[in-house]
């Protein structure tokens, strides 16, 4: 068991894990749902394989776009790997959405009668180890002064509940710090062939966890990036996304620094 807690094993990983730790850049970059992962006391879930492997269980191509992103910006990319069905690290523990009994029209048997104590024991072993992780690296940063923006990379399924979805790539913001989100958009508005999303497919809203947990306190520039999830399928079109992403980050940053950030 990790920690005493007895829904993880021994033998099987913990909950965050950091790639590229030595990144030096502005950059930290996380990502919540990295992972389809289930630990091995709660079986499946209930759930077929074909549902294990769609988006209702994890953010499609994110580990990977996360890792190249990390490289090419020289930043830290910290992820979970446990499946978002298990206990979703982007939602409050308290919401509705943090552990679904039923998620884009299937149903999620092992979340059907889930207990207090279960669902505590979920938080315990992968939501709290994460979350504690990035306020770590967080710390770490600020009692080096160092400066931080905040990047969480998520993806989204072309189509939900029949309809189509338009955007290449979206950028969430709401409050805090948005002057980087907003110069991020402009980076990635100037490119004719993309269609970007501004609080699209989603909203930032009080359903968001991590930003508001993370960065907003801590009054951080940051960006919530959702990207397209059959973009992300293949090696190829991770990289040429980790390029587009890479390039426009950096134009924001440069943005960002000129309009008197303090960087």
């Amino acid at each position: 068991m990790i920690s005493g807690n007895p829904l993880l094993g021994k033998d099987e990983s913990a909950p965050a894990q950091l790639f590229n730790a030595d990144g030096r850049s502005p950059f930290l970059i996380t990502g919540d749902h990295a992972g389809n992962a289930i630990p091995r006391v709660l079986g499946t879930l209930g759930l077929t394989e074909a549902d294990r492997a769609r988006h209702i269980a994890w953010d499609i191509g994110v580990r990977e776009l996360g890792m190249a992103l990390a490289k090419a910006l020289d930043a830290p990319f910290i992820y979970q790997r446990y499946s978002r069905l298990v206990i979703d690290c982007n939602r409050d523990p308290d919401h509705a959405e943090a552990a679904p009994a039923n998620a884009d029209g299937s149903p999620v048997p092992g979340n059907g009668m889930l207990t207090a104590d279960e669902l505590v024991a979920r938080v315990a072993a992968i939501h709290a180890p994460y979350h504690d992780r990035i306020a770590v690296e967080l710390a770490i940063r600020a009692a080096a002064a160092r400066p931080t923006i905040f990047l969480a990379l998520h993806s989204f399924t072309p189509t939900l509940a029949g309809q189509a979805r338009p955007w290449h790539v979206g950028v969430l913001h709401d409050g805090g710090d948005t002057r980087f989100a907003k110069a991020l958009l402009a980076a990635l508005g100037a490119r004719p062939e993309l269609v970007v999303g501004d609080n699209e497919p989603y909203h930032m809203d009080a359903t968001d966890y991590s930003v508001p947990r993370h960065a907003y306190p801590r009054s951080l520039p940051y960006a919530e990036i959702e990207t397209r999830q059959d973009f992300l399928t293949c090696p190829a079109g991770v990289a040429q996304w980790c390029e587009t992403l890479a390039l426009a980050c950096r134009t924001a940053l440069a943005e960002y620094v000129h309009t008197g950030s303090g960087f």
